[in-house]
């Protein structure tokens, strides 16, 4: 089946064609052909024999790209001046830069900004560190630390390749909830070097937001950190992801008409999202959870599973079930991936139980595509922003963090999480349907929802600092 065409690989053309009826025509039904979208029509200018237009348009891969640049090259009266893929001009230069805060437009400026008047704020913040949270960036900027070992669905890329993740991550938090964040891209994969180097970088920052790091080093660099460090910690990987899908299975399972204690879920892939997702539907009262990782199903006593893992084993799958996550799959009534592209089939999907429930939230490509199990599942989510409901950690990340910072937070808590899952959950409200379970991203409501609700779950578990 052909995949659809998504803004992910948009090309920004430009073309030349003769200035003589039906040339638009002939051209824009050529793109149509090969299965591409054409999303806007920019820049027409007339040139008397010819005319000029931008065009962009939505494609599904790179190769796709280049068949409508071959289509297009190869039409009679139309040269194609100029073709651009829109998502890597996006990245030229990095997607971040710092702004000034303060004026210096004089000397009154330059002397309290900086020398001799910044040496009376020094001294404050020397005798009372905890001013660095008044007095310094500290009070709203979050360091995005990664080692490139699991980006995305891209695996271990490495910290160079990571930038351009990072450096989105950064966008987001100050698009959505104007917290500043920076990200620190380490060229390490030491659980001690990494920790050691947050720990000396501390001084700088509110909040820590850990991201992409392979697991089972993620959960110890986390743990470690939440206990030398005074700020908050927050492995988006592990928390965002299980705030996030708690609040769509939720809404779900109102959909469904089933309670969470009578629900069996299988969950593909037990990384540091896989573990940190069940550990929140266990809290929220699911207690028959199954997963699988590339050797199959997840069991006490199978051997070679590392530490997280064998957390894993012990506190779920209490019936021992052992083989392939077809075999687990059967009678399930929540799929939840975490895994990779195409893990599971139609086949899979028909053998769970009455109105089933698949979050396939693998990216860039999903565990099944949601167009094979349309007329299958009950409701469907994905990571991906071009289908419905998408499980994504904007929902969650720049709100938990606003009102940990409003809050004066020193950690981020069980409570605080399951908050902000309540939050983005009642966002959606009577709006509630099998194609809306969860809010867009660009819904104003969520972050503000989710902050207040941080913010007073913070209060209420003690955990902040006097402002």
């Amino acid at each position: 089946m052909a995949q659809t065409p998504t803004a992910a690989f948009s090309v920004r053309t430009r073309v030349r064609m003769h200035n003589e009826p039906g040339m638009l025509g002939r051209l824009t039904t050529a793109i149509g052909a090969t299965g591409a979208n054409i999303v806007g029509l920019e820049g027409f200018e007339v040139k008397t024999e010819y005319l000029e237009e931008d065009i962009i348009i939505n494609c599904a891969s790179v190769s796709h790209q280049e068949e409508v640049r071959q289509v297009l090259q190869g039409l009679d009266g139309i040269d194609v001046l100029e073709w651009e893929d829109r998502t890597f001009k996006m990245h030229e230069g990095g997607k971040v830069e710092v702004l000034p805060l303060a004026p210096v437009a004089d000397a009154d400026d330059l002397s309290m900004a900086y020398t001799p008047g910044v040496a009376r704020v020094c001294m404050d913040i020397a005798k009372d560190p905890e001013r660095s949270h008044e007095l310094t960036i500290r009070r709203n900027t979050v360091a995005i630390v990664s080692d490139g070992t699991a980006v995305l669905g891209l695996g271990d890329i490495g910290p160079y390749a990571a930038m351009p993740v990072m450096e989105g991550k950064a966008l987001l938090f100050k698009h959505f909830a104007g917290v500043d964040a920076f990200p620190i891209c380490v060229k390490t994969s030491s659980v001690d070097e990494i920790v050691d180097l947050v720990i000396k970088l501390e001084p700088t920052f509110g909040g820590i937001n850990l991201e992409d790091i392979k697991a089972p080093e993620a959960f110890e660099v986390e743990e470690r950190l939440v206990e030398a460090l005074d700020i908050p910690v927050f492995h988006d990987d592990q928390h965002g992801t299980a705030i996030v899908t708690l609040a769509a299975l939720d809404n779900a399972l109102k959909l469904v008409d089933k309670k969470p204690a009578d629900v069996k879920v299988v969950v593909a892939g037990v990384g540091a999202a896989g573990v940190a997702v069940s550990k929140i539907l266990m809290g929220a009262g699911i207690t028959n959870i199954i997963g699988v990782d590339r050797v199959g199903c997840v069991y006490d006593g199978r051997e070679g599973l590392n530490s997280s893992k064998q957390w894993f084993a012990e506190n779920t799958n209490h019936d021992g079930q052992q083989g392939t996550v077809s075999d687990a799959i059967r009678g399930a009534d929540v799929f939840i991936g975490l895994s990779g592209p195409d893990l599971i089939t139609v086949e899979d999907v028909q053998s769970m139980a009455s109105s089933p429930i698949v979050f396939a939230m693998a990216n860039p490509d999903p565990e099944i595509r949601p167009e094979l199990i349309k007329d299958i599942a009950a409701v469907i989510a994905t990571g991906r922003s071009d289908f419905p409901n998408q499980i994504n950690n904007v929902l969650a990340f720049p709100g938990v963090f606003r009102g940990a910072f409003d809050a004066g937070a020193r950690r981020i808590t069980e409570n605080m999480k399951v908050a902000a899952a309540h939050a983005i959950a009642g966002v959606v409200g009577d709006e509630l349907r099998p194609d809306f379970i969860i809010p867009s991203v660009f819904d104003t409501r969520v972050v503000s929802a989710v902050a207040e609700a941080s913010r007073v779950a913070a209060i209420a578990d003690g955990v902040c600092r006097p402002l």
